[in-house]
């Protein structure tokens, strides 16, 4: 390779030089300005030829040595006739790295063997290697893959059906904020308006009616009454909603078996004996069956004994289902069975046994609740919903005497519909047991509370009414007739 230098004065008179020299077809290297003159470095074309096909006995000839990880051993390539080595000079030997290989070799392991390379006598070629074969191919691992691929699928959904989870969880709660907000600046808004309405409302929350409830029929509410129209109205609806017996032919003349369950303390076993005493006026003693389930209160079977003894009738004691089928047995000659159950908690786990005790017995008993007057609203909605099962045949209203306001026990009839059968307001022995009157019920609720009326203070009422939110979502009030 023969690299020319040409220096002139300008570029143009340097290029002329060039073309002169080594012709049209010259390679220029380089062209800069040197101490005021412009110097260019150029090539002859037959030298570049040179340059791109080097010699077959120069050293850049040779093949490039293999640097993979693992190279391929003498066994991955099939026997050909390897072409002969173009002839090296003697004076100057091959570079190490393309020497003969040893005859016992070891695979590099790494990039960083490089020191001791051991390359074959033949260089590998595309043409000599030998297509692979297929116990060298991995076999491809579909049920491992499909495996992975569910797995992600199941993760993908739970994380979606965890954030929808969220979002909705999120909307509800702006959705009853909202709703609150809208419900108090509408009340507010209503009660100037229409003062009669809040007038009605604050008798129905001092006489011991629910919020929902009130706010309900206080909606309902014709226009163009004054407040003691609108009161009046109330009362016809509240007395149109409450179920009662109308005699006490249902449970005396018809007879039947009857279960009276209940919380603790409610007065179950004073109710079946005023019960007792009227069944035992009208057919007699032996018409009449006493059964107690009571067998853990200390005392309360001896109660119903005495009470038994006293009215001539015999009281029997049984302490499981197989106990009671025996007993129903043999008592389904008479004209009415009163069973006594044992009192618990409505959120005892028993209660649904006692449900199913009663309801599997193999006779027909019906279940009387005992509500007690004193109880609060959510209290007394969470003894029916405990006690409920297939269903009530009726109710009774116990302590009477004892409450300051029947207005819950009211609300949970009237939301619940439950058939109130008889009131209890005292502890005499048949005395205090009186047939259900709705117009006296409802009179006696709102006459017993009227001073803690004016307690309620006209600001608290749109707070109170913003905290119910859509009343719609309420199942109970949805068949409360209003005419």
């Amino acid at each position: 390779m023969n690299v020319k230098k040409f220096t002139a004065a300008t570029s143009r008179e340097a290029l002329r030089k060039v073309r002169e020299a080594l012709g049209p077809d010259a390679v220029i290297l380089s062209n800069r300005p040197v101490d005021g003159v412009v110097e260019i470095l150029a090539l002859d074309n037959d030298d570049v030829a040179s340059l791109a096909s080097p010699a077959p006995e120069s050293e850049m000839a040779a093949p490039r040595p293999n640097l993979r990880i693992q190279e391929p051993t003498f066994d991955d390539f099939e026997p050909a006739p390897a072409p002969a080595p173009a002839p090296r000079p003697a004076a100057r030997p091959a570079p190490r790295a393309f020497q003969e290989a040893p005859a016992a070799r070891q695979p590099m392991n790494s990039l960083y063997d490089l020191d001791e390379p051991a390359a074959p006598a033949v260089a590998p070629t595309y043409a000599n290697r030998r297509a692979p074969q297929a116990a060298d191919v991995p076999a491809f691992d579909m049920s491992a893959m499909t495996a992975m691929m569910s797995a992600a699928i199941a993760q993908a959904k739970e994380s979606a059906a965890a954030e929808m989870h969220g979002m909705m969880n999120e909307i509800r709660a702006m959705r009853g904020m909202m709703e609150s907000q809208l419900a108090e600046l509408s009340w507010g808004t209503t009660q100037q308006r229409e003062p009669q309405k809040a007038a009605v409302l604050r008798e129905m929350l001092a006489a011991g009616f629910s919020a929902s409830l009130s706010r309900y029929l206080v909606d309902k509410l014709p226009a163009g009454k004054d407040a003691a129209e609108s009161l009046r109205w109330v009362k016809t609806v509240l007395a149109r909603n409450i179920t009662t017996m109308a005699d006490e032919d249902a449970i005396l003349d018809r007879g039947g078996v009857f279960a009276l369950v209940g919380p603790t303390g409610v007065g179950k076993t004073t109710t079946t004996a005023k019960l007792a005493a009227r069944c035992v006026m009208r057919h007699g003693p032996e018409k009449l069956a006493l059964i107690t389930t009571d067998a853990y209160r200390i005392g309360g079977h001896e109660q119903l004994r005495i009470y038994g003894k006293i009215l001539g009738v015999m009281v029997h004691s049984v302490k499981d289902e197989a106990d009671l089928r025996i007993a129903l047995k043999e008592l389904r000659n008479k004209h009415t069975v009163l069973i006594d159950t044992i009192g618990m908690s409505q959120r005892d786990q028993m209660v649904t046994e006692q449900v199913a005790m009663l309801t599997e017995s193999g006779a027909d008993v019906k279940r009387l609740l005992c509500l007690n007057a004193t109880s609060t609203n959510e209290t007394l909605n969470e003894v029916v919903r405990a006690y409920q099962g297939t269903g009530l045949a009726g109710a009774i209203m116990t302590k009477m005497d004892e409450a300051a306001s029947i207005g819950n026990v009211l609300d949970v009839l009237v939301r619940q519909k439950l058939n109130l059968h008889y009131i209890s307001n005292g502890q005499r022995v048949p005395e205090d047991l009186h047939l259900a009157d709705r117009a006296m019920l409802v009179d006696r609720a709102f006459r017993t509370r009227r001073d803690a009326a004016a307690q309620i203070a006209d600001a608290d009422l749109p707070l109170m009414m913003g905290g119910l939110g859509n009343l719609n979502n309420d199942r109970s009030l949805r068949e409360v007739y209003v005419g």
